[in-house]
């Protein structure tokens, strides 16, 4: 097969749109499309998401729930984004929200279902994702949808840290 054939079907490959099911994880269900900040909107529905599905768990299996989550997430997401960053030839395409949706459920681990924890941990994750403090930016070099989902893990982790500090010290009063 000649050089130009090879290079040929390559680029057939790349131009060739993510499987749908990639898509459907990567945008988490289509969130990703909306605009603005499709960040935001992901990370808010994850929220939402835990705040009415926690109401079904008993409180003692909620951690336990949510991390499952936030490991499917991560562990369907990276392999999603990766094929639908491919297929729009983009680093770390705007649209893929599931990196997002990780890391806002590893936020609220631990964290009693309250509205006023749910909010922090919300914002607190939406700020270290944003803002992006080392070594969280350093993990966007990782290799395709493993640098996608991975710095938000960590965004995730920094925001899971400060929200249980606001717990320990009492700073959301009685949560309970």
């Amino acid at each position: 097969m000649a050089k130009s054939e090879i290079t040929e079907l390559t680029d057939q490959r790349v131009k060739a749109p993510a499987p749908l099911w990639a898509t459907l994880v990567a945008t988490f269900l289509g969130i990703g499309k909306l605009k603005p900040g499709p960040g935001t909107w992901a990370s808010a529905a994850a929220m939402l998401i835990w705040f009415v599905l926690a109401r079904w768990i008993p409180a003692a299996w909620q951690p336990g729930a949510l991390a499952v989550l936030a490991v499917l997430a991560i562990g369907i997401g990276i392999p999603a984004a990766t094929r639908v960053a491919r297929a729009s030839r983009t680093e770390d395409p705007q649209l893929v929200v599931i990196d997002e949706v990780a890391g806002q459920w590893i936020a609220l681990l631990f964290a009693p279902v309250a509205w006023k924890t749910v909010l922090a941990g919300f914002i607190l994750f939406r700020a270290f994702d944003i803002g992006k403090p080392p070594p969280v930016r350093h993990l966007e070099r990782l290799p395709e949808g493993t640098g996608i989902v991975m710095d938000d893990v960590a965004a995730g982790i920094y925001a899971l840290a400060v929200l249980q500090l606001l717990i320990h010290f009492g700073v959301f009063g009685n949560i309970s």
